[in-house]
This record gives C-alpha cells, structure tokens and sequence, in this order.
C-alpha cells in the first residue's frame, strides 16, 4: 500500500492501554466521531486526552481483532466545545478536573485555548481560579505544548521521547536553533546524546559527510570529551585517532583542520598537545600569577616563636616541629601548600596560622570548593569560611538565551585581605584556579590545604598535584598521625590503604565495620538496616545524615539504582506528600537532594522561625546537599532547603539540576564529611576499583564507617594504587615560565 492509499483518522486518545516508554511505541483507545477503536504503533510523548490526526491502515489481529496500524501522526489542537473540555478535563493539565474545565469551556467556548495562551488572567473569572492558578494553567499549556511539539521534531531524528524530554528540559524551544546552527552541542550537554547520535542528526539536515564543519566538530567534540575526563590537552596523536573513529575519515584529512582551528586560535598545538585555546591560555595564566605570588617574607624568628607559644598555651596545644615548619613557611612564603592524611594535625596546623596572622592584624580570608567543605572549615576554625564562588561573589549573566557567569572579584576588582587559605584544594579544576588567582593582589599570601591521595577534581586539571610536582614552591607534608587521631579506626585504616598495608577486616572496631556479604539483595537489604535503625542511634544523628557513597552510578549498586530503592523506603510515598514526576524521576517532599550542576543566577533565601526573610543572595553550586520542603503544582514551584539553611526555589523546568542523594558516588563526596558513611562493595568497573576512591570514602566518615560486600573486593581496590593519568601541564607551565 503506497502512501496516497493510506487511511486517515482523526479523533482524541481515550485511553493509553500500554506504553513502552523508551521507543514510544503504544497501544491506545482512539475515540473518534464514527467509532472507538484500538490504535497501535510509536507515538513519543502523546497522552491521554491528545487530538490526533492518524495515518496507517486498518489491520486485523489475529488475537486482539480489528486495530489502526499507525505508520506516522500530528498532534491538533480541538476545535469543538466538547473536544475541548474532554481535553481540559483529560489530567493533561493538573488541577483541573472535570467540574472546572466544564466551567472553563462554559464560559469560554471555542476561545477556550486562544484566552488560556494569550490572556490566561481572564481565567480568573471563573469560579475556582485565582490569578497564580490561572498562571499556572497557562505556563502548563504552553509547556506540554512545546514539550509534544519538540518530542514530534526530534523523532524523525531518531531520538525517542525519554532523550527528548532531557533535551527539551534543557534548551526548551532553543532546541530547534541548536538543530539548525550546531547539533553537535547535544553531545556536549545532553547525557545520553553521543557524538554519533548528535553527528547523525547533522547529516539528517544537511550536512555533507566530507564537510570541513563536520571534520572541525568532531576535532571539538573530542577536546571537550577529554574535558569532561579530566584532561586539559589530548596528545594529537590520540585526538586524530579519536576523530577518524568518530567520521570514519582518514587521518590525513585531520591535519589540515588541525592547521586551520589553530591559526584561526580556537585551538592551540604545542609539542604535539592540543588544547582547546582557552585552556591552554588558562594554565599558561595560572603558572604566571602563581609565580608571581610567590614572594618571601622576612620576619623576626623570636616574634614567631613567641606568637606560636602564645598561640599553643591559647588553644592547649603543643605543636610538633614539621607543625611549626609549617607555620614558619607559611608565614614566610607567598605561595605555600599544607598537606597530608587524616590525622595528621593539618587543622590544629591551619588554626596556629590563623592565629598567629590576626596577632599580626593581618586579614584572613577562609574558602573551599564546596559549601560542605566550607562549613566543616568554619567548624573547624570558628571562623567564617565560604565556598571559593561565593567569595569571588560570580553572579549569573544572560545574554538572550545565554546564560553565563562573571566574577565580581578579578584583577580590576581583587579580594581585600592579606592572607588567602583554601581548603580541599585538590578539589579545586584548572578554571576555578584561575578565577582565584585573578582575585588575588601580589604581595597576599596564598596558603592551600589538601589531600594529593584524594580523588582529583570533577573540573578538568590536576592543579594541587602539579604544583606540588614542580618543587618549585614550599611545600610542607605532615605525616605523624596523632596519638588521640590514632584511636581511631577510620584513620588508622586509611593510612594503611594509602601506604599499602594490610587491613584487618575482622577486627572489632569501634568506628570501623566491615560486613560480608556475596550478593547485591543482601548488601541492599543490610544497608537499609543500617540507615533505617542501627547507625543512627549508634553516632547519635538522624538517618538523613548517614550517607551512602558508592563508586558507581551504574549497575544494581550505583547511586542511580540506590536512590531509586532508599527513596521507597526512607521516603515513601504519602497522601500527606505532594510529589511531582520529572522525567524518569519522583520528587517528593521530604526527599534528600543534590544540585549537580553550578547555577549561578537562581536565588536563594534564609528564613527566620517565624518565616520572614533575613539574608538572599543568588548561586547554587554542584554537591550542595537539601531537603526538599515545599512541592506546588499550582505554581509549578519545588523548594529545597539545603545544608547551609539557604531555601531555594525551583521552577518544575528546572529539576533537571537536582539528584536524589541518599547515594552519591565518592567522586560527589569530595570535601564533604558525614557522622557515619555506608559503603557498598561489590565488583563494579575496574577504573573505579582503586586505592584513591576507597580511601577517599572513607576518610568522608567522622565517627563511624560500615562497608558491606566482598573482602576480596576491598582488597583489591586497596591495592591497587593505578591512577588514571590526566593531561595537565601546569607544571611544564610554571617550569617555562620559571626559566625566563
């Protein structure tokens, strides 16, 4: 049957029976004006309570009878007044039900949809609506209307509905100018988009196979690829390998484009690194203002002396000679890096320093990357410490539909101190760094505090550890654990991870548990006991601040699968908690989240008991931790209330920047500390089984840490000490730079 013979049906969707949600394919009840009947075939996005006009052919089954075989759709808006209400009335729409959307039509009649977009406060007439709630229906018109509008384009790409809901969620309508001007940015933002998917759609609209545009978007594609794995440069050898395997072109065809990107300076190729231009620039930078910081100090030893003794008897501490070393090279050094395991004294360290800095009336200011990093620093030194971003006070720009960021402190705008300690640092990616040492004047002592057998920074750069590669400024390593840290379990064990020594898994420990278990029922069904009843009682805290860190975010024991699990558990669902489907996930109120992404434009306020406000401000940034308190469908707002009592409200459109975290992977972990940690431990991928992420994990446990899963497992991971090389050459950059 060609395409002129095939039938046409018109009518609304009565029922979706059954919905593959991944490829869209359905079986519906179509309801039309001759007749009800079964239609089958892909329809991504459609619900119930949809007009559609139908292409595709009568079929007879030969078990379900007569069906509409459909081969391709629209969706139409109704017409008529009875179409129109059975549409309102639908649950397309929430919160309006059949007794309003009968109201709705009564009053409106075939308008109904032209006052809901173009004047929806005329809503407010009818009886049951207020202005936000007539707002409401409005933007949830609109949005299901874009959203089905998108869901329709990016089929005929191939895309199915679950992958264009994340596209719309990010781009909105904007998807169609991506499309047009630059698909391949879909791989660069979108998880789940390769660069094949992103490539394929290209050619789709045009794009020649052999076309300098799709040679040079691979050659970019592949350099942020390396970005996001951490890399500031990919060896050419490796990026022509990368693309010829993405285009299946030769490796001849690359060089020129390689040639052409780096005189028109978008990259740069230097000893046979290629960095995208920005980067490269960035570490070049970096090793400049690093080295021109790095001044000395002279001071009279005895004032020393006697300030550290002052500060000893102050604080009831005595400190042991590197302690004092390290003071001393801070106090005399520009540039100076404090670091160490657990246990070590870096903070009674950091403390003297600070100490001794305000004896000298000298201004101080404390920061780490993370607000969970920040506030440990704060507890830890009763001093206000904030996140690296919020004290370089970044704001969010828009430009049209393009959303970036700015730093208030920079060279023209620097910090007003004298003294800069951050914390975490290797924490801390290649961009971050660079937006720091712009703030800072020369002349200010820069002091950074970190872990180097910590996992590296999410950014991409291996900033701490390159630095410290060079030799080239003071760096002082505390390596005695302390006899009072020494009690512990949970220090002594990571240093024997860290320095390859045997960890006795059977012995009994006051903060250290390890649990056998073979399978993952059994590791789950243990660690929801320990959540949910044993931890915690045991470290006096409420469940919500045990955490579960997983290596993965994959397979049956990864934070994707977990969260799914304990949030059925720990929160389930309630009549007395709203909740609101985003894509595949639930929200809920009551649920543990976190933001994984930097917003730097969304608000945030602090609210005294009696719910007024006393402090705003604007940022969010990727780990911050939350609750969530408050789920409107009226006006289509979540909020959550994060660690650091800072309230944010989110728009439904928005949710695509939180997570549940009642898992999160120890990457996500990083600078954070918790009262008790729950780590499951089954075989998972063999570059997440190593050294830095267990040791990393477990030094994330204050007061208590279970494992649960095979020994073998752990001792593997233990041991095995491989690190996945990253490409940074700030170091090569300051050892240039030191030559001349």
């Amino acid at each position: 049957m060609d395409a002129d013979s095939k039938e046409i049906i018109s009518g609304y969707v009565e029922r979706i029976v059954y919905s593959a949600d991944q490829d869209g394919y359905k079986v519906m009840s179509f309801s039309t004006t001759e007749e009800d009947i079964v239609v089958v075939g892909t329809f991504p996005g459609v619900k119930d309570g949809e007009n559609l006009i139908i292409r595709g052919e009568y079929v007879d089954h030969e078990i379900y009878g007569r069906q509409f075989r459909a081969d391709n759709f629209e969706i139409t808006r109704p017409t008529d007044v009875a179409s129109i209400e059975h549409y309102l009335a639908s649950g397309i729409i929430k919160g309006i039900g059949n007794v309003l959307a009968k109201r709705i039509v009564s009053r409106f009649k075939e308008d109904t949809f032209k006052v809901i977009e173009e004047e929806p406060h005329q809503l407010a007439e009818v009886k049951g609506i207020t202005i936000k709630k007539a707002v409401s229906i409005a933007d949830q018109y609109i949005e299901h209307k874009e959203l089905g509008e998108v869901i329709v384009f990016l089929y005929q790409y191939g895309i199915g509905a679950v992958l264009a809901h994340r596209i719309y969620a990010e781009y909105g309508t904007g998807v169609y100018r991506i499309i047009r001007e630059n698909p391949y940015k879909l791989a660069e933002d979108i998880e789940g988009v390769g660069f094949k998917i992103a490539d394929n759609i290209a050619l789709k609209v045009g794009m020649v196979i052999d076309s300098d545009s799709r040679i040079r978007a691979a050659i970019e594609y592949a350099l942020m690829k390396g970005l996001g794995e951490g890399h500031t440069y990919v060896m050419a050898e490796n990026l022509r390998q990368v693309v010829c395997e993405l285009i299946n072109a030769k490796v001849d065809s690359i060089n020129p484009h390689l040639m052409n990107l780096s005189i028109e300076k978008r990259i740069v190729i230097k000893d046979e690194r290629v960095y995208l231009s920005s980067y490269y620039y960035m570490e070049m930078q970096c090793a400049s203002m690093l080295l021109g910081l790095d001044d000395t100090f002279s001071i009279d030893e005895k004032r020393l002396n006697d300030a550290i003794k002052k500060v000893e008897s102050k604080q009831g501490i005595t400190l042991d000679e590197l302690q004092r070393d390290a003071v001393r090279t801070a106090v005399t050094n520009g540039v100076c890096v404090l670091t160490g395991g657990p246990g070590t004294g870096k903070t009674t360290t950091i403390m003297t320093m600070i100490e001794f800095f305000e004896l000298e009336e000298m201004n101080i200011l404390l920061a780490a990357p993370t607000g969970r990093a920040a506030k440990r620093m704060t507890e830890a030194t009763y001093r206000e410490a904030r996140t690296i971003h919020r004290m370089l006070e970044v704001k969010g720009v828009s430009e049209g539909d393009v959303i970036s960021h700015k730093f208030e402190r920079n060279k023209d705008n620097p910090l007003d101190c004298d003294v800069v300690i951050i914390d975490e640092m290797s924490m801390v990616d290649t961009s971050l760094f660079y937006h720091l040492l712009s703030a800072i004047e020369a002349g200010t002592r820069l002091i950074m505090v970190g872990d180097v057998n910590q996992l590296p920074s999410v950014g991409a750069g291996n900033v701490l550890e390159d630095i410290i590669k060079t030799e080239r400024f003071a760096v002082v390593t505390l390596d005695k654990v302390f006899r009072q840290a020494g009690a512990s379990d949970i220090i002594v064990n990571a240093h024997n991870i860290n320095n390859n020594l045997e960890v006795d898994l059977n012995k009994k420990s006051d903060d250290f548990f390890f649990v056998e278990r073979k399978d993952a029922d059994s590791v789950t069904n243990l660690l929801l006991s320990f959540i949910k009843d044993k931890l915690p009682a045991y470290v006096n805290t409420k469940p919500y601040n045990v955490q579960i860190l997983t290596p993965s975010k994959k397979g049956y024991l990864g934070s994707r699968e977990l969260n799914k699990i304990l949030q059925e558990r720990m929160n389930p669902p309630s009549k007395s908690k709203a909740e609101y489907n985003f894509g595949e996930k639930v929200f809920r109120v009551g649920d543990k989240v976190m933001q994984i992404k930097n917003n730097y434009q969304i608000e945030w306020k602090i609210y005294s008991k009696h719910n007024i406000v006393v402090d705003s401000g604007e940022g969010v940034f990727n780990g911050d931790m939350g609750v969530v308190t408050m789920i409107d469908e009226i006006t289509g707002v979540l909020r959550v209330l994060f660690d650091d009592e800072k309230s944010v409200d989110y728009m439904f459109a928005d949710l695509k920047e939180l997570e549940h975290a009642y898992a999160v992977t120890v990457h996500k972990s990083q600078g954070s500390e918790y009262p008790a940690v729950v780590i499951p431990l089954l075989k998972t991928a063999e570059k997440l089984m190593t050294r830095n992420i267990i040791y990393t994990a477990i030094t994330r446990a204050r007061k208590c840490v279970v494992i649960i899963g095979s020994k073998d497992v752990f001792r593997h991971m233990a041991s095995n000490a491989t690190v996945a090389k990253r490409n940074s050459s700030l170091d090569m950059c300051i050892l240039e730079l030191s030559k001349d």
